[in-house]
């Protein structure tokens, strides 16, 4: 019975970080693929329109999977979710070129997307990448903010049934309502700077007002413990967020603001990691903090605060926002 146990333990722990392992190559290569394809005035955007499909991932995925399960069997839930992948990858590897190289791309939307200086060509060394501080200033922001959305996501589901007594099968239109309006955020968030750098403002003005717009609309979440009513407390939830999104769309998009093309993936690695070890420690913290005190008023504290810490470390690691001078 043990070696049953600790066999199926072991899989599973090896299951899980082949998945994880895998997912890591997702985002960086979407914010690399959005700083060839995009000018630097409209990367937040798309940053955030992208970004926003993994909460409509999240929406649909609790809505198919059970009846996957229910009517295929449990191993089929697994394997057509783990095949998505696969056709993604199919059809990225069908379709995707650079606009150099891709036949519908005409040659005024290329003069457009290539519009911001050119930057030389060639791999960058992790190495090299680690000098610079505007390396620290993405995966600072990586390490304070990430942690916040996997405290939404491992967490809300407990605080919505040990505050507000719901069942597991109730907590979805809850869940549901604050993936909807992250998605409005993520798409906002990235509106907002792209629209002041459209209207003139500088990258630096644009991205940071962006951000703390975004980290302010954080900040109510500081009282949901205290507030009794359910749909209050979830659009409060809901809220915060949005403004989580809001503020990684524009994170997100300093990569390509402050590296070339060709070191932006390594520098979105570089945060992920950091903000993976931030979502191991967040984990352990609110574990902790619950046990000890039954009150979620110091996560939701950590919460609101974590994304104006994110900033202030941001802005003194990279006053201005200038691009890193690699040779």
């Amino acid at each position: 019975m043990g070696h049953a146990i600790a066999h199926s333990l072991t899989t599973f722990v090896i299951a899980r970080s082949a998945l994880g392992f895998g997912e890591a190559g997702v985002f960086p290569a979407s914010i690399k693929s959005v700083a060839e394809w995009f000018p630097k005035k409209e990367r937040a955007l798309a940053t955030g329109v992208f970004n926003a499909g993994t909460n409509i991932g999240a929406i649909i995925t609790p809505l198919i999977v059970p009846w996957i399960a229910v009517h295929l069997g449990w191993q089929w839930a697994f394997l057509l979710t783990g095949a998505l992948g696969f056709a993604w990858l199919i059809l990225w590897l069908v379709f995707y070129r650079k606009p150099e190289n891709h036949h519908c791309c005409t040659n005024g939307e290329r003069e457009y997307i290539q519009s911001d200086p050119a930057a030389p060509s060639g791999k960058i060394k992790w190495g090299i990448l680690l000098r610079y501080k505007q390396t620290w200033a993405f995966a600072a922001g990586k390490f304070m903010t990430d942690p916040i959305w996997w405290f939404y996501l491992f967490w809300i589901p407990d605080y919505l049934q040990r505050e507000h007594g719901l069942h597991l099968t109730q907590i979805g239109p809850p869940i549901l309502a604050i993936y909807v309006i992250s998605d409005i955020g993520s798409i906002g968030g990235g509106w907002i700077s792209s629209n002041m750098i459209r209207r003139g403002f500088s990258v630096n003005a644009a991205r940071k007002w962006a951000m703390l717009f975004c980290a302010l609309g954080v900040l109510p979440i500081a009282t949901v413990y205290r507030i009794s009513g359910l749909w209050s407390a979830t659009l409060l939830i809901g809220l915060a967020a949005a403004g989580h999104q809001g503020f990684s769309a524009n994170l997100f998009t300093l990569t390509s603001d402050l590296f070339p093309s060709r070191a932006v993936a390594s520098v979105v690695g570089i945060g992920g990691m950091l903000g993976a070890i931030g979502g191991m420690l967040i984990a352990e913290i609110v574990g902790h903090v619950l046990q000890w005190t039954g009150s979620y008023m110091i996560p939701f504290f950590i919460a609101a605060s974590a994304y104006l810490i994110a900033l202030l470390l941001i802005h003194a690691l990279s006053p201005r926002l200038e691009p890193a001078q690699i040779d």
